[in-house]
């Protein structure tokens, strides 16, 4: 297979030379069991590549297990990784396989790894070398066949320096490290990226597939990007949303890249000093129309994900129902949409990761 054909296949946009380099650095390392580091700001799409992997190894038809380690408190990761025994912390009603058990035969992606703690870091050395461990409260030891694929957005060189991270660990996990450039040193991606997701847009939708302006494209190809791959994907898909003609021109993404470094706290504030109020206004209502445009989205994916749910409340008119009630059965609905991925179905509800964990526990929602 051809680095054009892997990349088409596995989703990897790009022509740049740092992405061919890396999808050759994948070709050689995917059929073998080999642990695998990827570095690179947050959004550049470090799990693409995780993916792209696994898919192309002989674990494919396992699953492939993914898991925030910054997203978990930490007082709960190391019940998430190794699973626990029955009583053996308060809340413990049932034993429970953790994610290395999830994931035998498969692929373990662990995203965010210099968020561990060191603690547990000691304990997931001890996996990778030995493939063996016990549940939290357990005696028995359970063995596994997994691969690790692990990602950063920071320099764990660095963390290693300052202590933050293990320097044994780092040795043991950059056996092969791949580093994903950011989207502004390589901007001769950014056109193709445009074009991708204006038809993935048209095609999850329904929607005929849109056009956009030369001159759209430049102000997108010179923009920094900082939130990278990812932030492009949201503007150009907020653009397409909002967009009345199916053409994306200039105006479609003035708006939306002009204060994208300001703090989201000031976001509605008048900020360009230089701006007529009449601009003032007219760009505050713009923002708001957007905001209140992804918020009609989401509330028509929940309200999808209610009517598909076979075992739903029917509450009758005159009843009242606690809002605890309520906020479970959005839980577990959302969770469903989302297939059980908890970083999709926190953002289907609005809330961060951490927050959907602790929910998560306190319902008991399996």
């Amino acid at each position: 297979m051809t680095v054009r054909e892997f990349q088409e296949k596995h989703g990897i946009i790009g022509k740049s030379k740092e992405i061919r380099d890396l999808v050759d650095i994948v070709l050689q390392v995917a059929l073998s069991d080999i642990s695998v580091l990827i570095q690179g700001e947050s959004g550049t799409g470090k799990e693409v590549f995780a993916r792209a992997i696994h898919e192309a190894s002989n674990r494919k038809d396992n699953r492939l297990v993914s898991v925030n380690c910054g997203a978990i408190p930490e007082g709960i990761l190391e019940s998430e990784l190794f699973g626990h025994e029955k009583g053996s912390f308060t809340g413990a009603t049932d034993s429970r396989k953790g994610y290395f058990e999830i994931a035998d035969g498969g692929t373990l992606f662990l995203d965010e790894i210099g968020e561990m703690p060191l603690t547990t870091q000691v304990k997931f050395l001890r996996v990778l070398e030995t493939r063996e461990f016990m549940r939290i409260g357990g005696e028995k030891v359970h063995k596994v066949n997994i691969r690790i694929i692990a990602a950063t957005n920071k320099d764990l060189k660095d963390e290693v320096n300052t202590k933050k991270f293990r320097n044994d660990l780092y040795f043991r996990l950059k056996a092969v490290t791949l580093n994903i450039p950011p989207l502004r040193e390589r901007k001769e991606d950014i056109t193709a990226l445009i074009y991708f997701f204006l038809d993935q847009y048209s095609r999850e939708n329904n929607f005929p597939t849109l056009s956009i302006s030369h001159s759209a494209i430049e102000i997108l190809v010179n923009y920094p990007w900082p939130g990278n791959v990812r932030e492009l994907k949201n503007t150009i898909e907020t653009a397409a949303a909002l967009s009345r003609t199916g053409v994306l021109d200039d105006a479609s993404f003035q708006m939306l890249l002009s204060d994208s470094k300001i703090d989201e706290a000031n976001k509605f504030l008048p900020v360009h000093l230089r701006k007529s109020p009449d601009a003032l206004d007219r760009e505050m209502i713009y923002r708001a129309l957007i905001e209140i445009k992804k918020d009609l989205i989401e509330l028509k994916t929940m309200a999808v994900t209610n009517q598909s749910v076979e075992h739903k409340h029917d509450y009758g008119v005159n009843e009242v129902v606690p809002l605890s009630v309520m906020e479970k059965e959005a839980i577990v609905n959302a969770l469903r949409f989302a297939r059980g991925n908890k970083r999709k179905a926190a953002r289907l509800l609005g809330i961060g990761e951490r927050t959907l964990y602790r929910k998560i526990k306190d319902y008991d929602i399996q």
